[in-house]
C-alpha cells in the first residue's frame, strides 16, 4: 500500500508598504492606494506552519476548578452585568448584535471604561480611525489609560497585539471587517468570518480574557454571517430600540446565565444611561382617560416585574380575508386569543384585522400576557375602554379558564407601587397568599371581561 504525503510550500507575493494590500505579481503602482513603487516581496508561510502551539490539555479534578464568582469580572454596568449572568466571565466570548446606529459602538466603549480591573482592555476598530474614537470618548467622559486602541482589519496583526499587550478583554468592531491573508476572499464572506472568529477564539480561550465580537445584523433583523458563528460563541446579545431614547439588550444564548433577563438603558448626549425605574418606563404617560383598546400587565422579565401597555385596534377586513399584525407578541398567540373571545364570548373577530402593539417596543413571550391580550382585544372591538388604573395578568386555556401566573406577589406589589387601584388576576398558585382587596380574582375569561370592565 502506497501512502502519498502532500508536500506544502510557501508562496510568494507582493505586499503594498502603504495600505497593505497584496497581489500575486509586483506592479510599479498600487491599484487599491495608487501609491508608486510601494510594493515588497512577502514569503506567505503554509496556514499548517502558521498554526500557534496550542497549551497541552490535561484532566484535573473537579473540585479544583475555579467557581464561576471567582472567574467574573464586574463590567462597571448594572444592566450589562445582569444580562450576562452577573458580570463578564473571563475566557468567555460574546457576540454584540444590533441595527445600525443604535449605540453598539457607545456600549462598548462605556463598557471597557468601566471594567473593574487592573488589566488593561484591548479596543479594535476596523471601521473607525483613533481619532473618531477619541472624539466618542470626549463626548462620552471615558476617561482611561487601561483603555488601547487599535485600528487594524489583518487578522496576524490583531493576534499579535494581543500577544504582546495580554488584555484582560478585547472588543473587536466588527467582525465582519477582519481577514486573513490565508484566504483569498474578501473580508466579509462566510471563510473570512468563520476563520477570524475561529483564531480570535481560540487566543481568548487559551489566555483567559473576556472577547467581545460586535456584529452587523440583517434588514430582517437576524445576526448577519455564517450561523456558525453564533454556535462558536459562548453568549449572544441583541441591542434593540424600545422607542426614540430607551435601548434593549437581551440574550438570544448564554451558557453562564439565564436568557430571560433584559437590560434596559437610555439614550442621551452623554452616551447610554442606566434606567433606574424600568418598572414604568414602558407606561405611556396620559393625563385624560385611558382610550379603548388598550391593557396594562405586570410581566415577570427575568428577575423583575415590570409594567407594559397593550394596544389592540380592530378594524373590518379588506377584502372578506381577516389578517393579524403583530410584532411584540407572536401573531399565533394573537390569533388564539382571538378565537377564545369568539368562542366563549361570542364576539365575531374572524372578519376583523387585528393590529396588537406593546408600547415601548418591547417583546413579550410570558403566558401571564394572555389575559391582557384578550381585554384589549375586547376593548378594541367593542370600542370600550377598560376603567382607569386597571391591570390584569392570567394565562387563558382555549377552554376559557383563567390559569394562575407565578410570582403573583411580586407582580401585586409592583402594581400597588405603581399607583394602580385594580388588578385582574386569578388566584396565586400559593393558596396561603392573602390578595389585597384591589385584587379582582377570577376564573374564567367571561368573569374577568365582567369584573374588569365593571366601573
Amino acid at each position: 500500500m502506497s501512502h502519498t504525503i502532500a508536500k506544502t510550500k510557501s508562496k510568494t507575493t507582493f505586499l503594498c508598504t502603504v495600505c497593505r494590500h497584496r497581489e500575486s505579481k509586483w506592479l510599479g503602482r498600487c491599484p487599491e492606494c495608487g501609491s508608486w513603487n510601494s510594493f515588497e516581496e512577502s514569503v506567505e508561510q503554509p496556514a499548517a506552519a502558521q498554526k500557534r502551539p496550542r497549551a497541552e490539555s490535561v484532566p484535573v479534578p473537579l473540585s479544583s476548578i475555579p467557581t464561576a464568582e471567582a472567574l467574573r469580572l464586574d463590567s462597571g454596568m448594572g444592566e450589562m452585568n445582569r444580562v450576562l449572568g452577573g458580570g463578564i466571565m473571563k475566557g468567555s466570548v460574546s457576540l454584540l448584535a444590533g441595527e445600525p446606529g443604535i449605540g453598539k459602538s457607545t456600549l462598548m466603549l462605556q463598557l471597557a471604561a468601566g471594567i473593574d480591573s487592573a488589566g488593561r482592555v484591548l479596543y479594535i476598530s476596523g471601521e473607525e480611525s483613533p481619532a473618531q474614537i477619541r472624539l466618542r470618548a470626549d463626548r462620552l467622559g471615558v476617561r482611561s489609560d487601561r483603555i488601547e486602541i487599535f485600528s487594524e482589519t489583518e487578522l496576524s496583526a490583531l493576534l499579535g497585539v494581543c500577544e504582546k499587550l495580554k488584555p484582560i478583554v478585547v472588543i473587536l468592531d466588527s467582525i465582519q471587517t477582519v481577514y486573513s491573508g490565508d484566504i483569498g476572499s474578501v473580508p466579509g464572506t462566510v471563510n473570512q468570518i468563520k476563520l477570524c472568529a475561529q483564531e480570535l477564539i481560540d487566543w481568548a480561550k487559551t489566555h483567559g480574557a473576556a472577547l467581545f465580537l460586535v456584529g452587523h445584523v440583517t434588514k430582517e433583523g437576524y445576526i448577519a454571517g455564517p450561523k456558525v458563528v453564533e454556535h462558536m460563541v459562548d453568549t449572544v446579545l441583541y441591542f434593540d430600540s424600545g422607542n426614540a431614547e430607551i435601548r434593549l439588550l437581551h440574550c438570544g444564548k448564554n451558557r453562564f446565565g439565564s436568557v430571560d433577563e433584559i437590560g434596559i438603558f437610555e439614550m442621551g448626549e452623554q452616551g447610554l444611561t442606566q434606567v433606574e425605574n424600568p418598572a414604568a418606563v414602558f407606561l405611556s404617560r396620559r393625563t385624560g382617560d385611558q382610550p379603548s383598546g388598550v391593557a396594562v400587565a405586570p410581566i415577570y422579565e427575568g428577575s423583575r416585574i415590570l409594567l407594559v401597555e397593550i394596544q389592540s385596534l380592530v378594524v373590518a377586513a379588506k377584502g372578506g380575508v381577516s389578517r393579524v399584525f403583530s410584532e411584540r407578541i407572536d401573531s399565533a398567540r394573537v390569533s388564539r386569543m382571538a378565537a377564545v373571545l369568539e368562542k366563549h364570548l361570542k364576539v365575531r373577530l374572524s372578519d376583523q384585522d387585528i393590529y396588537v402593539n406593546v408600547g415601548g417596543g418591547i417583546r413579550i413571550g410570558e403566558v401571564g400576557v394572555d389575559l391582557p391580550l384578550c381585554l384589549s382585544l375586547y376593548s378594541a372591538r367593542i370600542n370600550q375602554p377598560l376603567p382607569a388604573l386597571t391591570a390584569s395578568v392570567g394565562e387563558i386555556s382555549l377552554a376559557g379558564e383563567v390559569h394562575p401566573v407565578g410570582h403573583l406577589e411580586r407582580r401585586l406589589r409592583a402594581v400597588r407601587e405603581m399607583g394602580f387601584k385594580r388588578l385582574v388576576s386569578p388566584v396565586g398558585k400559593d393558596k396561603q397568599l392573602q390578595l389585597p382587596d384591589f385584587c379582582l380574582p377570577v376564573s374564567t375569561i367571561a368573569e374577568a371581561v365582567r369584573n374588569g370592565f365593571q366601573s
